[in-house]
C-alpha cells in the first residue's frame, strides 16, 4: 500500500483573518463561552472532499464526535465496543456483529444491521477507495438481525479496520444517487453537524437524542485556520478555546498552562539505500547509526518537544518500549574515508530541511562527504522510491488506519513494499512481517511485531531518530479535550468550557 506524506502547509492565513471567526458576536472565547456554552475550534486543514467520511476528512467528523464507527481502539489499540456491542469470528473469513440497540441518527432514523452493512458497502465501492480498505476485499451483509463481515482472505484485523473513522456509519438519508456522502445531519454521535460553510467553517449543536452520555456543551463552532501561527495568537487572544497542532515554533509563546503536548505514532526516520551506492555496504551503515546525535537534533531542532527514538515505534505505543530488548550483535562500523553521499528530505514538514542540515553536519563529523537535496515533497517522492539517493530522511507514521504497524512494516521494509525507500529486500525481514500479519490482536501479534522491528533496526538500513509530537493548545477554562495520539478524538461528550 502506498500512502502518500500528508502537506501540512495548505496556505496563509493572517492572525487577523480569525478576528469573528469564533462567533456572532465577535467577542473573544473566553469571555463568550459562559454565555453560550459553546466550544470555538481553531483546525489546521479544511475539508479536502466536502467532509465526505470516505476521505481523510473523516478524522475531522471522528474529532468533533459527530460521526461514530462500530468499533473503537483503546489506547493499547485493543478493539472496544461502540455502536457494536460484541463480535465474534464466525469462520476463517467471517465475522458476526451484534449493534447496540436504540441508537438513533440525527435525522431521526434507526441503527440496524441493514444500515450498517449498507455504510461499509458505499465505502468498499467508493472511488477512491478508504485506504484502509486498500488491497482488502470485504462484503457486509445483514443477517438474522446481525451484521456479518466477510473478508476475501483471513484477516484478523477485521474490527481494528471497522474503527477507522473513514468506515463511520452513517444513516441512509447520507448517501446520494450521485455517489456523494453528506454527514450533515445524519451521523449518530453527541454533536450534530447542522452547517458547513465550504473550506471556512463548520457548525456543530448537542443532540439531545444522542444514546450515551449528553454533551456538556451546548455545540462546536469550528475555523479551518491553515496558518499555524494564527491559530496559536486565537489560543492567547481567546478567540479560540482550542487550537489542534500548533507548531513547535509557536508553543514556546503560548502560556505552559496551555498547551499539551501528545506523542504521535509517527517516526522521523533516516533511510539508507541498501541497493546501490556506498550503502550498500552494511559496515557504512553502521558508521552512519553511529554518528547520528538524536538528542542534538530533539534540542536545537524541535526544541524538546520531541523524544529521542529507541525503535520504529515510539511512545505512541506503549507496549513497544515495554517489549523491546536491546539488539545484539550489531555489524561493526567502518571508516568512512570520505565516502560521498547523497542525503535527501523535503520541506513540508517544517522541521525536516533543518534536521537535514544538522544531520550534514553530524555525518561530516564523523568522515563522510556529504551533498543535500532538499524539494518539495511532491517533487521527490518519486526520486526516494526509485532509490536516487543515497540517505533519505522522512517523518513516517507508524500506525495507519487500524492501530496496527504490520502495514507500515511490510509496506516499508518488506521486498515487494510499494513504499521501500531504503530499496530493502532480507529474507528475515519477510519471514517476520509475514508471521506478524497473521498473528491474532493481542500480545502475541505485538512481540512478532517486536520480534520484525528488531530485524530490520539489525540491518541499518532505517536508522529511527526521534518520535514527533502533536502540540494542542487549550484554553484555561476548557476541562475534558482529549489528547489523542492517534488524532481520532478532540472534542467528546465531557468536553466543556467553565
Amino acid at each position: 500500500m502506498h500512502h502518500r506524506i500528508p502537506v501540512l502547509g495548505l496556505g496563509v492565513v493572517s492572525a487577523l483573518l480569525l478576528t469573528g471567526c469564533f462567533g456572532p458576536a465577535n467577542q473573544p472565547a473566553t469571555d463568550s463561552a459562559a454565555g453560550s456554552g459553546r466550544i470555538k475550534l481553531a483546525m489546521l486543514q479544511p475539508p479536502r472532499s466536502s467532509l465526505s467520511p470516505l476521505s481523510d476528512d473523516a478524522f475531522k467528523l471522528s474529532r468533533w464526535s459527530t460521526a461514530e464507527t462500530l468499533v473503537n481502539l483503546d489506547k493499547e489499540g485493543d478493539a472496544q465496543p461502540r455502536l457494536a456491542t460484541a463480535w465474534k469470528r464466525t469462520s476463517d473469513k467471517t465475522w458476526e456483529f451484534t449493534l447496540r440497540k436504540g441508537v438513533m441518527f440525527h435525522d431521526g432514523s434507526e441503527l440496524t444491521a441493514e444500515v450498517a452493512a449498507n455504510s461499509l458497502t458505499r465505502a468498499t465501492k467508493a472511488s477512491p477507495k478508504p485506504r484502509i480498505l486498500d488491497g482488502v476485499e470485504l462484503t457486509a451483509k445483514a443477517k438474522g438481525g446481525k451484521l456479518v463481515v466477510t473478508t476475501g482472505e483471513s484477516d484478523p484485523l477485521v474490527p481494528h479496520r471497522l474503527s477507522s473513522p473513514q468506515l463511520s456509519i452513517l444513516s441512509t438519508g447520507a448517501y446520494r444517487k450521485n455517489g456523494k456522502v453528506d454527514p450533515v445531519g445524519t451521523g449518530s454521535g453527541p454533536f450534530e453537524l447542522v452547517k458547513v460553510d465550504g473550506t471556512t467553517t463548520a457548525t456543530l449543536d448537542r443532540y439531545d437524542g444522542y444514546w450515551d452520555e449528553k454533551a456538556k456543551a451546548a455545540g462546536i463552532d469550528v475555523s479551518f485556520v491553515p496558518d499555524g501561527a494564527a491559530r496559536a495568537a486565537a489560543i492567547r487572544s481567546g478567540e479560540a478555546h482550542i487550537a489542534e497542532a500548533v507548531p513547535v515554533s509557536q508553543a514556546s509563546l503560548l502560556e505552559e498552562n496551555t498547551i499539551t503536548e501528545v506523542p504521535m505514532p509517527r517516526t522521523n526516520t533516516l533511510y539508507l539505500n541498501t541497493e546501490s551506492g556506498p550503502f550498500k555496504d552494511a559496515g557504512l551503515r553502521s558508521a552512519v547509526r553511529e554518528a547520528v546525535d538524536a538528542d542534538e537534533l530533539v534540542k536545537g531542532v524541535y526544541e524538546g518537544r520531541a523524544d529521542v527514538a529507541k525503535g520504529l515505534l515510539g511512545p505512541a505505543l506503549p507496549w513497544a518500549a515495554e517489549g523491546r530488548t536491546e539488539l545484539k550483535d550489531r555489524t561493526k562500523a567502518k571508516a568512512p574515508e570520505g565516502t560521498t553521499i547523497t542525503l535527501a528530505t523535503f520541506t513540508d514538514r517544517a522541521e525536516l530541511p533543518e534536521v537535514a542540515s544538522v544531520l550534514q553536519q553530524q555525518l561530516k563529523d564523523a568522515g563522510f562527504k556529504v551533498k543535500q537535496v532538499v524539494r518539495e515533497y511532491a517533487h521527490i517522492e518519486e526520486d526516494a522510491l526509485s532509490g536516487k539517493f543515497d540517505a533519505f530522511i522522512l517523518s513516517r507514521a507508524t500506525v495507519l488506519d487500524s492501530g496496527d504497524p504490520v502495514a507500515y512494516l511490510y509496506s516499508d521494509f518488506a521486498c515487494d513494499g510499494s513504499f521501500n525507500i531504503a530499496q530493502l529486500c532480507d529474507e528475515n525481514i519477510d519471514k517476520a512481517v509475514n508471521k506478524a500479519a497473521l498473528a491474532p490482536a493481542g500480545d502475541k501479534r505485538r512481540a512478532l511485531i517486536l520480534d520484525a522491528e528488531a530485524a530490520i533496526l539489525k540491518t541499518d538500513a532505517a536508522i529511527p531518530m526521534l518520535h514527533e509530537r502533536v502540540i494542542q493548545g487549550d484554553a484555561t477554562s476548557v476541562t475534558g479535550s482529549a489528547k489523542d495520539p492517534r488524532e481520532r478524538l478532540l472534542i467528546t461528550s465531557d468536553t466543556e468550557v467553565k
